[in-house]
């Protein structure tokens, strides 16, 4: 049996009759504030669950579903997401510094001021997710699909964006792109650089 504790409180918030909480089924539930720091939640169904606040600081959380969840201000530092489903989530103001979000699902995700740096978000599916002025500095975005995201005065200092797709009129407006790695990225089909930082103290004017 696995009791799922408030961070502060240590309130029970939810128990799991199981040994572990891979491919558990939490979906729904309220567990904002909760402690799953450094736990198995591989595979979990956690879809529309509230885990606003919540510590899930190095947790495991590849191949689970994540769609529609609230992780607005949680702890997702070093977590494994890989392959996870984060699709609609709202993971606003949330600290994902040096997560691994590779091949992820993060589709009309609200990442909006999120600490993103150095995360692993390569081959990420990122299509209309808002990243306004989210940390991606020193990120690995390589080949991931960011057509139409909203990457309006983020920080990609430093970001691989080696092979990534920014058509469809991607919103880089007033980025920092600084020593950023656009080799071989798509810009095509209206993607916005307006005022966006691509050398240090030179800035893009948008065309009359």
């Amino acid at each position: 049996m696995i009791e799922i504790k408030h961070r502060e409180t240590g309130a029970i918030l939810h128990t799991v009759n199981a040994e572990t909480l891979s491919g558990a089924d939490l979906s729904g539930l309220d567990l904002s504030g909760a402690d799953l720091s450094g736990l198995d939640l591989s595979g979990a169904d956690l879809s529309r669950a509230d885990l606003s606040g919540a510590n899930l600081r190095g947790a495991n959380l590849s191949g689970a579903d994540l769609s529609r969840v609230n992780l607005s201000g949680a702890d997702l530092s070093c977590a494994n997401l890989s392959g996870a489903d984060l699709s609609f989530a709202n993971m606003s103001g949330a600290n994902l510094r040096g997560a691994d979000l590779s091949f992820a699902d993060l589709s009309g995700a609200d990442l909006s001021g999120v600490n993103l740096s150095g995360a692993d978000l390569s081959g990420a599916y990122l299509s209309s997710a808002n990243l306004r002025g989210a940390n991606l500095s020193g990120a690995d975005l390589s080949r991931a699909n960011l057509i139409g995201a909203y990457l309006s005065s983020a920080d990609l200092s430093r970001a691989n964006l080696s092979g990534a797709n920014l058509s469809g009129g991607a919103d880089l407006s007033h980025a920092d792109l600084s020593g950023a790695d656009l080799s071989f990225a798509d810009l095509s089909d209206g993607a916005n650089l307006s005022g966006a930082v691509i050398i240090p103290g030179w800035k893009m004017i948008k065309e009359a």
